[in-house]
């Protein structure tokens, strides 16, 4: 038989790189529209306390009246612009990076990644994501805690593009990156843990003793124990991050050293348990914000993989 009769096997159809990217943001954003409340209550109980020790709420519930009392409901919507660039930029980098990863994991090995695996691809993706994302992250510290300070303190910045500004204007560039060493180091920890643990988890409840079919229910298991892991092994150093994000110069002087300073600071004035302050609001934040995220992720690489190229079953994450 000639060559020229020898047809060659089509190639599996696959989304592209950029469709990769394009659906990690758009489930962040999704996601960050419902939560956004509770990552600012979070931030507001993490600030509480700095440099007096003195708790400024006495619960999540304490906080939110607080806020609704002395600035509005809308005041909880507080930096949605700044949360939503943040997902656009983060997001989109470290789902897409790590959807990137794990496909050419299996093309090249022909198996799915192992836990070992599925963490280095995790602590890879959020590096890269979180520094892309600082100064969003930045702008959204500042901007979801303005409202607790004194009104002559207060930076009253009026969108995200105004606060990228004038702190490039009033602080200089390199302030967009303030807090970018325990920005990324928290992020490879959180994709480390939370996108390793959802996929071992999703592996697990779809071939353990539940087997469980791949759909919502799959996701939302694996996603909620996921959140949890996740917001036990980060919340020290998401506080150090986000205190040191939103620190002023004192006597010219910068209020933290780093991230040991904040959080040797925090143990000795507010007790080691402080270096979980915000727990509660932060794992309904997180625990949600995973589970759409990858519900939202997993619909959108699914949909577009049967309408779009014809492929009925996806591997997913």
């Amino acid at each position: 038989m000639s060559a020229t009769n020898v047809q060659e096997a089509p190639k599996k159809a696959v989304a592209s790189n950029a469709i990769k990217f394009l659906f990690g943001g758009l489930s962040g954003m999704g996601a960050t529209m419902v939560v956004q409340p509770l990552d600012l209550v979070k931030t507001r109980m993490q600030i509480s306390g700095a440099g007096s020790g003195k708790k400024e709420y006495r619960s999540s519930l304490h906080c939110i009246q607080t806020i609704v009392g002395k600035e509005g409901p809308l005041a909880l919507y507080q930096g949605i612009g700044a949360a939503l660039l943040r997902q656009a930029t983060y997001t989109t980098g470290r789902l897409g990076m790590y959807t990137y990863l794990n496909d050419l994991f299996r093309e090249r090995f022909q198996r799915n990644p192992g836990i070992t695996d599925s963490m280095a691809m995790g602590t890879i993706a959020g590096a890269c994501g979180a520094f892309i994302g600082t100064p969003a992250e930045v702008a959204l510290v500042r901007m979801t805690s303005d409202g607790r300070l004194p009104v002559a303190e207060r930076r009253n910045y009026t969108n995200v593009a105004n606060a990228l500004t004038r702190i490039t204007k009033e602080e200089g560039i390199t302030a967009l990156w303030r807090g970018s060493l325990p920005t990324v180091g928290r992020a490879m920890v959180v994709n480390m843990t939370q996108l390793a643990s959802y996929s071992q988890f999703k592996t697990y409840f779809r071939h353990g003793p539940l087997k469980m079919e791949e759909g919502i229910k799959l996701h939302f298991c694996a996603s909620m124990l996921s959140g949890l892991l996740t917001t036990i092994t980060s919340m020290p150093l998401d506080i150090a991050k986000t205190r040191i994000q939103n620190m002023k110069m004192v006597d010219g002087k910068p209020e933290y050293r780093g991230t040991a300073d904040v959080l040797l600071r925090v143990a000795r004035q507010e007790g080691v348990f402080a270096l979980w302050k915000g727990f509660t609001p932060y794992y309904c934040r997180l625990g949600p914000h995973t589970v759409l995220t990858f519900i939202l992720l997993e619909q959108l690489n699914q949909g577009y993989n049967k309408y779009v190229l014809g492929v009925e079953k996806s591997t997913g994450l």
